[in-house]
């Protein structure tokens, strides 16, 4: 629609197209937000693939490894 067609309009078919456009605009929001809802649900699969992968379990010290690693630690005297 051309300025000089709006200039023609009344206040009230103004209005009426305006929300009209408005309408339509949220329609088209609402549309495109669902699709990146579930554009994003189907990405959220991977991500938590990225987070199991990352997670690698410690393995535990035994307490006489411990021991052993602490006495290694330890300076030896040297023989005269």
């Amino acid at each position: 629609m051309a300025k000089n067609d709006l200039d023609l309009l009344s206040i009230e078919e103004l209005a009426a197209l305006r929300e009209s456009a408005t309408d339509k605009l949220m329609e088209k929001v609402a549309a495109r937000r669902a699709e990146l809802e579930a554009e994003l649900e189907k990405l959220s699969q991977y991500d938590k693939l990225a987070r199991k992968s990352q997670a690698v379990p410690v393995a535990k010290a035994k307490k006489g490894d411990e021991q052993k690693a602490d006495l290694a630690k330890e300076p030896v005297a040297k023989a005269a």
